[in-house]
Protein backbone atom coordinates (compact mmCIF):
# COMPACT_ATOMS: atom_id res chain seq x y z
CA UNK A 1 0.00 0.00 0.00
CA UNK A 2 1.32 3.43 -1.01
CA UNK A 3 0.09 6.34 1.12
CA UNK A 4 0.82 9.94 0.13
CA UNK A 5 0.56 12.50 2.94
CA UNK A 6 0.17 16.03 1.59
CA UNK A 7 0.76 19.13 3.66
CA UNK A 8 1.72 22.78 3.56
CA UNK A 9 3.96 25.01 5.65
CA UNK A 10 3.89 28.79 5.89
CA UNK A 11 7.66 28.71 5.40
CA UNK A 12 7.12 27.98 1.70
CA UNK A 13 5.93 31.57 1.29
CA UNK A 14 9.39 32.91 2.09
CA UNK A 15 10.87 34.05 -1.25
CA UNK A 16 13.74 31.87 -2.41
CA UNK A 17 13.19 29.04 0.08
CA UNK A 18 11.11 26.49 -1.86
CA UNK A 19 11.65 25.34 -5.44
CA UNK A 20 8.51 23.21 -5.40
CA UNK A 21 6.28 25.61 -7.30
CA UNK A 22 6.55 27.91 -10.31
CA UNK A 23 5.71 30.90 -8.10
CA UNK A 24 4.38 31.70 -4.64
CA UNK A 25 0.79 31.89 -5.89
CA UNK A 26 1.04 28.35 -7.27
CA UNK A 27 2.54 26.80 -4.13
CA UNK A 28 -0.79 25.98 -2.40
CA UNK A 29 -1.73 23.90 -5.46
CA UNK A 30 1.53 21.92 -5.57
CA UNK A 31 0.74 19.16 -3.06
CA UNK A 32 -2.93 18.71 -4.11
CA UNK A 33 -1.87 18.52 -7.78
CA UNK A 34 0.77 15.95 -6.87
CA UNK A 35 -1.94 13.93 -5.12
CA UNK A 36 -4.13 14.02 -8.21
CA UNK A 37 -1.32 12.30 -10.11
CA UNK A 38 -1.86 9.12 -8.09
CA UNK A 39 -5.23 8.78 -9.82
CA UNK A 40 -5.04 10.67 -13.13
CA UNK A 41 -2.53 11.25 -15.93
CA UNK A 42 -2.70 14.98 -15.18
CA UNK A 43 -3.96 17.01 -12.20
CA UNK A 44 -7.57 18.13 -11.99
CA UNK A 45 -7.20 20.60 -9.11
CA UNK A 46 -4.82 22.71 -11.22
CA UNK A 47 -4.44 23.27 -14.98
CA UNK A 48 -1.10 21.46 -15.15
CA UNK A 49 1.43 19.33 -13.36
CA UNK A 50 3.45 21.29 -10.76
CA UNK A 51 6.66 22.76 -12.16
CA UNK A 52 9.58 24.38 -10.38
CA UNK A 53 10.52 28.02 -11.18
CA UNK A 54 12.74 26.76 -14.02
CA UNK A 55 10.08 24.67 -15.76
CA UNK A 56 10.98 21.21 -14.51
CA UNK A 57 8.09 18.81 -13.87
CA UNK A 58 7.12 17.35 -10.51
CA UNK A 59 8.55 13.92 -9.62
CA UNK A 60 4.90 12.87 -9.36
CA UNK A 61 5.51 11.68 -12.94
CA UNK A 62 7.93 9.04 -11.65
CA UNK A 63 5.53 8.04 -8.89
CA UNK A 64 2.65 7.67 -11.33
CA UNK A 65 4.80 5.70 -13.77
CA UNK A 66 5.85 3.32 -10.99
CA UNK A 67 2.25 2.90 -9.88
CA UNK A 68 0.98 2.19 -13.38
CA UNK A 69 3.73 -0.31 -14.14
CA UNK A 70 3.48 -2.16 -10.81
CA UNK A 71 -0.25 -1.80 -10.14
CA UNK A 72 0.10 -1.22 -6.40
CA UNK A 73 -2.73 0.35 -4.41
CA UNK A 74 -2.41 4.01 -3.47
CA UNK A 75 -4.27 6.56 -1.38
CA UNK A 76 -3.89 10.18 -0.27
CA UNK A 77 -4.07 11.63 3.22
CA UNK A 78 -4.62 15.38 3.43
CA UNK A 79 -3.02 16.73 6.57
CA UNK A 80 -2.86 20.49 6.47
CA UNK A 81 -3.34 21.96 3.00
CA UNK A 82 -5.31 25.08 2.17
CA UNK A 83 -6.63 23.45 -1.01
CA UNK A 84 -7.99 19.91 -1.29
CA UNK A 85 -7.05 17.57 -4.15
CA UNK A 86 -9.69 16.85 -6.78
CA UNK A 87 -8.86 13.15 -6.41
CA UNK A 88 -10.14 10.84 -3.64
CA UNK A 89 -8.50 11.48 -0.28
CA UNK A 90 -8.85 11.20 3.48
CA UNK A 91 -8.74 14.49 5.39
CA UNK A 92 -7.09 14.55 8.80
CA UNK A 93 -6.61 18.32 9.01
CA UNK A 94 -7.06 21.42 6.87
CA UNK A 95 -4.77 23.60 9.01
CA UNK A 96 -1.44 24.34 7.34
CA UNK A 97 1.81 24.43 9.27
CA UNK A 98 2.58 27.79 10.82
CA UNK A 99 5.77 29.85 10.79
CA UNK A 100 7.78 28.40 13.67
CA UNK A 101 9.96 31.48 13.95
CA UNK A 102 7.02 33.16 15.66
CA UNK A 103 4.75 30.41 17.04
CA UNK A 104 4.30 26.66 17.33
CA UNK A 105 4.22 25.13 13.85
CA UNK A 106 1.49 22.56 14.52
CA UNK A 107 -0.59 23.60 17.54
CA UNK A 108 -3.16 20.89 16.83
CA UNK A 109 -0.58 18.10 16.70
CA UNK A 110 -2.23 15.90 19.31
CA UNK A 111 -5.46 15.63 17.31
CA UNK A 112 -3.51 14.99 14.11
CA UNK A 113 -1.55 12.24 15.85
CA UNK A 114 -4.70 10.69 17.26
CA UNK A 115 -6.49 10.61 13.92
CA UNK A 116 -3.39 9.30 12.13
CA UNK A 117 -3.09 6.46 14.65
CA UNK A 118 -6.76 5.63 14.12
CA UNK A 119 -6.15 5.51 10.37
CA UNK A 120 -3.28 3.09 10.91
CA UNK A 121 -5.42 0.92 13.17
CA UNK A 122 -7.96 0.64 10.35
CA UNK A 123 -5.45 -0.70 7.83
CA UNK A 124 -6.60 -3.86 6.07
CA UNK A 125 -5.17 -6.83 7.99
CA UNK A 126 -3.99 -8.38 4.71
CA UNK A 127 -1.62 -5.48 4.00
CA UNK A 128 1.91 -6.30 5.17
CA UNK A 129 3.85 -3.49 3.45
CA UNK A 130 3.21 0.25 3.55
CA UNK A 131 5.13 2.93 1.70
CA UNK A 132 4.57 6.34 3.28
CA UNK A 133 5.28 9.33 1.03
CA UNK A 134 5.03 13.12 1.25
CA UNK A 135 4.46 16.27 -0.74
CA UNK A 136 5.25 19.38 1.31
CA UNK A 137 6.66 22.50 -0.39
CA UNK A 138 9.28 23.95 1.94
CA UNK A 139 9.55 20.62 3.73
CA UNK A 140 13.33 20.27 3.57
CA UNK A 141 13.58 23.27 5.88
CA UNK A 142 11.15 21.89 8.44
CA UNK A 143 13.13 18.65 8.20
CA UNK A 144 16.35 20.49 9.05
CA UNK A 145 14.72 22.13 12.06
CA UNK A 146 13.39 18.87 13.49
CA UNK A 147 16.65 17.02 12.86
CA UNK A 148 18.61 19.77 14.62
CA UNK A 149 16.18 19.92 17.53
CA UNK A 150 16.62 16.17 18.02
CA UNK A 151 20.40 16.45 17.97
CA UNK A 152 21.16 15.36 14.40
CA UNK A 153 23.51 18.04 13.16
CA UNK A 154 24.03 18.36 9.42
CA UNK A 155 22.62 20.03 6.33
CA UNK A 156 19.69 19.07 4.12
CA UNK A 157 19.04 18.77 0.41
CA UNK A 158 16.95 21.09 -1.76
CA UNK A 159 14.65 20.77 -4.77
CA UNK A 160 17.05 22.87 -6.85
CA UNK A 161 20.79 22.90 -7.64
CA UNK A 162 21.20 26.11 -5.63
CA UNK A 163 20.45 25.13 -2.05
CA UNK A 164 19.46 28.17 0.09
CA UNK A 165 21.37 26.82 3.10
CA UNK A 166 22.12 30.24 4.61
CA UNK A 167 18.39 31.04 4.65
CA UNK A 168 17.59 27.67 6.24
CA UNK A 169 20.28 28.24 8.88
CA UNK A 170 18.84 31.66 9.70
CA UNK A 171 15.39 30.11 10.15
CA UNK A 172 16.95 27.57 12.55
CA UNK A 173 18.61 30.35 14.56
CA UNK A 174 15.41 32.39 14.74
CA UNK A 175 13.33 29.38 15.78
CA UNK A 176 15.88 28.15 18.32
CA UNK A 177 15.96 31.64 19.82
CA UNK A 178 12.16 31.70 20.19
CA UNK A 179 12.23 28.34 21.96
CA UNK A 180 15.39 29.04 23.93
CA UNK A 181 17.05 25.83 22.75
CA UNK A 182 20.28 24.66 21.15
CA UNK A 183 20.94 21.66 18.91
CA UNK A 184 19.36 18.63 20.56
CA UNK A 185 17.17 20.83 22.74
CA UNK A 186 13.99 18.87 21.99
CA UNK A 187 15.52 15.41 22.37
CA UNK A 188 13.21 13.04 24.20
CA UNK A 189 10.09 15.08 23.45
CA UNK A 190 9.00 13.10 20.38
CA UNK A 191 6.15 14.66 18.41
CA UNK A 192 6.46 17.86 20.43
CA UNK A 193 9.56 18.63 18.35
CA UNK A 194 7.53 18.50 15.13
CA UNK A 195 4.74 20.45 16.80
CA UNK A 196 7.12 23.32 17.55
CA UNK A 197 9.50 23.27 14.59
CA UNK A 198 8.08 20.97 11.91
CA UNK A 199 5.01 20.52 9.74
CA UNK A 200 1.74 18.56 9.91
CA UNK A 201 3.02 15.82 7.59
CA UNK A 202 5.80 14.92 10.00
CA UNK A 203 3.35 14.54 12.88
CA UNK A 204 0.91 12.47 10.83
CA UNK A 205 3.43 10.08 9.26
CA UNK A 206 5.30 9.50 12.52
CA UNK A 207 2.06 8.84 14.41
CA UNK A 208 0.78 6.58 11.64
CA UNK A 209 3.98 4.52 11.43
CA UNK A 210 4.20 4.22 15.21
CA UNK A 211 0.67 2.82 15.40
CA UNK A 212 1.09 0.14 12.72
CA UNK A 213 1.22 -3.53 13.80
CA UNK A 214 4.76 -4.90 14.16
CA UNK A 215 4.28 -7.33 11.27
CA UNK A 216 3.69 -4.49 8.78
CA UNK A 217 6.88 -3.44 7.00
CA UNK A 218 7.42 0.32 6.81
CA UNK A 219 9.18 2.22 4.03
CA UNK A 220 9.44 5.99 4.33
CA UNK A 221 9.42 7.36 0.79
CA UNK A 222 11.47 10.52 0.70
CA UNK A 223 14.95 11.86 1.36
CA UNK A 224 15.67 14.61 3.84
CA UNK A 225 12.04 14.95 4.89
CA UNK A 226 11.62 11.29 5.73
CA UNK A 227 14.92 11.21 7.63
CA UNK A 228 13.30 13.77 9.93
CA UNK A 229 10.28 11.49 10.36
CA UNK A 230 12.60 8.56 11.07
CA UNK A 231 14.38 10.66 13.70
CA UNK A 232 11.01 11.45 15.30
CA UNK A 233 10.11 7.76 15.41
CA UNK A 234 13.38 6.85 17.10
CA UNK A 235 12.95 9.70 19.57
CA UNK A 236 9.45 8.35 20.32
CA UNK A 237 11.02 5.01 21.21
CA UNK A 238 9.85 3.20 18.06
CA UNK A 239 12.45 0.50 17.35
CA UNK A 240 10.88 -1.19 14.31
CA UNK A 241 12.92 -1.71 11.16
CA UNK A 242 12.62 1.30 8.85
CA UNK A 243 13.76 1.77 5.26
CA UNK A 244 14.10 5.33 3.96
CA UNK A 245 13.79 5.13 0.18
CA UNK A 246 14.78 8.11 -1.93
CA UNK A 247 16.43 8.82 -5.30
CA UNK A 248 20.06 8.85 -6.35
CA UNK A 249 19.74 12.61 -6.79
CA UNK A 250 19.34 13.09 -3.05
CA UNK A 251 22.04 10.53 -2.28
CA UNK A 252 24.68 12.19 -4.46
CA UNK A 253 23.84 15.66 -3.15
CA UNK A 254 26.54 16.26 -0.51
CA UNK A 255 24.26 18.62 1.41
CA UNK A 256 21.73 15.84 2.05
CA UNK A 257 23.97 13.97 4.55
CA UNK A 258 21.79 10.95 3.73
CA UNK A 259 24.17 8.21 4.81
CA UNK A 260 25.28 10.09 7.91
CA UNK A 261 21.71 10.67 9.09
CA UNK A 262 20.75 7.06 8.36
CA UNK A 263 23.66 5.71 10.39
CA UNK A 264 23.03 7.98 13.36
CA UNK A 265 19.26 7.50 13.38
CA UNK A 266 19.51 3.77 12.82
CA UNK A 267 17.61 3.16 9.59
CA UNK A 268 18.35 1.48 6.26
CA UNK A 269 18.34 3.53 3.07
CA UNK A 270 17.82 3.02 -0.66
CA UNK A 271 18.47 5.37 -3.59
CA UNK A 272 16.51 4.71 -6.79
CA UNK A 273 18.94 4.58 -9.76
CA UNK A 274 16.93 6.83 -12.06
CA UNK A 275 18.81 8.09 -15.11
CA UNK A 276 17.33 10.64 -17.50
CA UNK A 277 20.66 11.52 -19.12
CA UNK A 278 19.40 10.45 -22.54
CA UNK A 279 15.89 11.85 -22.19
CA UNK A 280 14.48 13.72 -25.19
CA UNK A 281 12.90 16.18 -22.78
CA UNK A 282 15.05 18.88 -21.14
CA UNK A 283 12.63 19.00 -18.20
CA UNK A 284 13.54 15.41 -17.32
CA UNK A 285 17.17 15.48 -18.47
CA UNK A 286 17.81 18.32 -16.04
CA UNK A 287 17.02 15.99 -13.14
CA UNK A 288 20.62 14.89 -13.74
CA UNK A 289 21.79 18.47 -13.08
CA UNK A 290 20.33 18.67 -9.59
CA UNK A 291 16.85 19.95 -10.32
CA UNK A 292 13.84 18.47 -8.46
CA UNK A 293 15.69 15.43 -6.96
CA UNK A 294 12.79 13.88 -5.01
CA UNK A 295 9.19 14.30 -3.89
CA UNK A 296 5.79 12.59 -3.95
CA UNK A 297 7.55 9.43 -2.82
CA UNK A 298 9.30 9.03 -6.18
CA UNK A 299 12.21 7.01 -4.83
CA UNK A 300 9.97 4.88 -2.65
CA UNK A 301 7.55 4.27 -5.51
CA UNK A 302 10.44 3.05 -7.66
CA UNK A 303 11.62 0.79 -4.81
CA UNK A 304 8.10 -0.59 -4.37
CA UNK A 305 7.71 -1.24 -8.10
CA UNK A 306 11.06 -3.02 -8.19
CA UNK A 307 9.97 -5.24 -5.30
CA UNK A 308 6.99 -6.19 -7.45
CA UNK A 309 9.20 -7.15 -10.39
CA UNK A 310 9.18 -3.95 -12.47
CA UNK A 311 12.42 -2.90 -14.16
CA UNK A 312 13.94 0.59 -14.12
CA UNK A 313 13.65 0.64 -17.91
CA UNK A 314 9.87 0.23 -17.72
CA UNK A 315 9.53 2.94 -15.08
CA UNK A 316 11.63 5.45 -17.00
CA UNK A 317 9.93 4.67 -20.31
CA UNK A 318 6.49 5.17 -18.74
CA UNK A 319 7.67 8.42 -17.10
CA UNK A 320 8.72 9.77 -20.49
CA UNK A 321 5.47 8.65 -22.10
CA UNK A 322 3.39 10.36 -19.41
CA UNK A 323 5.36 13.57 -19.77
CA UNK A 324 5.12 13.52 -23.56
CA UNK A 325 1.36 13.01 -23.38
CA UNK A 326 1.03 15.91 -20.97
CA UNK A 327 3.10 18.21 -23.18
CA UNK A 328 1.11 17.22 -26.27
CA UNK A 329 -2.18 17.94 -24.53
CA UNK A 330 -0.91 21.33 -23.36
Amino acid sequence: MFLLFISETALAKIPGLSAAGANLDALPYTAPADADMLFYDRPKVAPSLPFDPFGHPSPALVTRASLLEAGFDAATVRVGTSIAPASPHETISEDIGRDMRFEAAVPGYEEIARRSAELAAGLDKNIKQVVLAESVPGGTTTALLVLRALGHVGTVSSAGPENPLSLKEQIWRDTAKRLGIKEGGMKGLGLKAAAELGDPMQVAVAAYAAALPDEVKVTLAGGTQMMAVAALLRDMGVERDILVATTKYVHIDPTSCLEEYAAKIGVRWYAAPLDFTKSRFPGLADYEKGFIKEGVGAGGAVWYAQQLGVSMERIQSRTEALYEKMLDEG
